[in-house]
This record gives structure tokens, C-alpha cells and sequence, in this order.
């Protein structure tokens, strides 16, 4: 049954949540069409450009991304409290990156000085932009009908894109979030498109392994296990992270993704070793310090992040939050509390 999306994001819950979009023509999102003979990789470079400014813009950061032939994911978390705390002059400007705004705000941009009266009416529309600009749905709808009208053009056609609106999962506790990033990172893996981390193109993990390793090129501080190719000890304090991802940094660290980066390297690393469908080689008999630390069985954990869409519906986490979250909304069980 279709819910009401103001039913399915709960700022009050979680700001996490895992977002996908399906196209709803034969035509590729991107890859090799096989009938066409058209390669439309370029349409990735589209959308990582599209959500990277768009989340520049609205108060939503991207933790994970994964952009595969005929859909794309992407985890978000939603920062209510930064929107808030924006002065009227900083909505105003990042409203204007995207839309041409309001013949009254542009008077109020000039310097003109209001009455009570026009003063209320500019209230009302810099609080409206504001609320938007923390919106799930206003972001996606930025984004999906960016890459729609361009992908038209380029097709020379018209008509709808995607397959109706987006999907979301609210991610309810830590445990949900690590998963389901990780499944969404290793979605070229599973999907036999890549073997390894580093191939698996338009990816979060792509994008921070390379930027990991650029940064710790001839550092003797970090170094590289030849059999997994993954950074190994602690990561130096001055070393970088993608500055358009939301960062990895411990535990505690207010604003940050709380597990180490490190960490979370070694456990996408040894969860794909396992569910690369022809994978051979290394693979490390002790489990990730992260599965350790949670205390997340491995049989539990590979099951995860090889079926997250399936195990969970619109609502991601423990039995508990699951039966907390369904209490609040007023039904009797949310998939995956069973």
C-alpha cells in the first residue's frame, strides 16, 4: 500500500535515509544499452555532479552513493537544525542557485526597506524556501528532473523518466546505517560489474579509497595490504576526506558518520571478498573490528549487505526501533521486526 511520504520521513526518528530512483524506459541511465548499441556512462557524471551541488545547496549530505544502469542509491542525512540556524540572507542565496526567485525578495536583495505589512509577506516566503531546503523530496525532485530533462534532450524525445517517485528507507540506528551503506557501495560488486573497490566507478567507496590513497601517496605513517589493497593502521589526523561526503571519524564526534574510516574500508573490503559471485583470492579469516565492536554475527551481517532492500521496507534498524517506530505511527509491524 502507498504511504504518504510525510509518513515515511521522520525527521524526529532519524536523519538517515537511503534513497532510490529506477528508470522507467528501456533506455539506460547509464552503461551500454545491448539493443541501442548507445554507451551512456556520461549520464553518471551527470548525476554524482547534480547531488553533490544540490547537497552544497540544501542542507542534506551524502553519505553513501552507488549509480548503477537503470537506477541509482543514495543515503542522505538530513541536517534540520544547520537549516534552521541559516540567516535569511544565507536561504535566500542558496534558493537562488536553483530557482529565480521572487520579485518581492528581489526588492528586498536592493536594499528596500519594508512595512510591517511586506515584511510578513517576506517571512513567509524565506521560511517556505527554508523548509525546503531540508526537504527529501524537494532534493530529489531537483535532482530526478535535472537528469530527466537532459536525458530527453539527449534522446530526443519526451515523456516520463523515472518510474514514479522515489523510494526511501529511514534508517533507524547505527547498525542500519553501516549496512546499508555498505550495501549500496558494494552494488557494482554483487552485481559482477567490478572485482575490485577501486573499479567499482561512480561509488562512494570509489571515491573515498582513491582519495585516501592520493592522500597518503609516499606517507610512511598509512600503508597498503598487498593482498586486500585497502589502507591498513590508523589513519594519519592531517589526512583529508572527500570534502562533498559526509566525513567518517570515530565515535562521539559530533557531525560525522561514527565509525572510523579505516574501519570501515577494512569491513566493505571483506564483505565483498564474500559476495563477489566469482571472486577469488584473499580473504581474511577474523572478522572486521566494526562487526566486533556492534557485535553483528557475519552470517547476519553478509545477509545484509547482500538483501538490505529486501530485509526492511520503508523503515531500517533493530527489531526494537522497528517496533517503536511502528508504535508511533500507529500501525502494527514494520517489516524486518519479524
Amino acid at each position: 500500500m502507498t504511504r504518504a511520504r510525510n509518513a515515511l520521513i521522520d525527521l524526529s526518528a532519524t536523519p538517515y535515509y537511503h534513497l532510490i530512483a529506477r528508470c522507467v524506459r528501456r533506455a539506460f541511465l547509464c552503461g551500454e544499452d545491448k539493443y541501442s548499441g548507445k554507451n551512456f556512462d556520461h549520464r553518471r557524471e551527470w548525476l554524482v555532479e547534480r547531488m553533490k551541488l544540490l547537497s552544497s545547496v540544501f542542507a542534506i549530505e551524502i553519505a553513501a552513493y552507488a549509480i548503477m544502469s537503470n537506477h541509482y542509491h543514495i543515503v542522505v542525512k538530513v541536517n534540520k537544525q544547520t537549516a534552521l540556524d541559516w540567516s535569511d540572507d544565507d536561504v535566500i542565496k542558496r534558493w537562488y542557485q536553483l530557482y529565480n526567485g521572487d520579485s518581492l525578495v528581489d526588492r528586498y536583495i536592493s536594499g528596500e526597506v519594508f512595512d510591517d505589512a511586506t515584511m510578513t509577506f517576506f517571512n513567509e516566503i524565506v521560511s517556505k524556501w527554508r523548509l525546503r531546503l531540508y526537504d527529501i523530496s524537494w532534493y530529489m525532485k531537483n535532482l530526478n528532473e535535472f537528469i530527466a530533462k537532459e536525458a530527453n534532450k539527449e534522446d530526443n524525445c519526451t515523456g516520463k523518466y523515472w518510474e514514479g517517485r522515489y523510494k526511501s528507507q529511514a534508517l533507524l540506528d547505527e547498525r542500519a546505517l553501516l549496512s546499508c551503506m555498505a550495501y549500496v557501495d558494494l552494488n557494482p560488486i554483487r552485481a559482477n560489474m567490478a572485482n575490485t573497490l577501486e573499479e567499482s566507478d561512480f561509488t562512494s567507496i570509489q571515491e573515498r579509497l582513491l582519495h585516501f590513497k592520493a592522500q597518503i601517496k609516499g606517507s610512511k605513517k598509512a600503508q597498503l595490504n598487498p593482498s586486500q589493497n585497502i589502507p591498513q593502521k590508523d589513519e594519519p589526523a592531517h589526512i583529508s576526506q572527500p570534502t562533498e561526503l559526509k566525513p567518517f571519524a570515530g565515535e562521539y564526534i559530533a557531525g560525522t558518520i561514527p565509525f572510523s574510516l579505516l574501519d570501515y574500508f577494512e569491513l566493505v573490503d571483506w564483505s565483498g571478498r564474500h559476495v563477489h559471485p566469482k571472486k577469488t583470492g584473499y580473504i581474511s579469516h577474523s572478522i572486521p573490528r566494526v562487526l566486533v565492536t556492534l557485535n553483528i554475527e557475519e552470517t547476519v551481517w553478509l545477509e545484509q549487505v547482500q538483501s538490505f532492500r529486501r530485509q526492511y521496507a520503508n523503515f531500517a534498524g533493530s527489531k526494537h526501533a522497528l517496533s517503536r517506530q511502528a508504535a508511533k505511527n500507529d500501525v502494527k509491524w514494520y517489516k524486518g521486526a519479524g
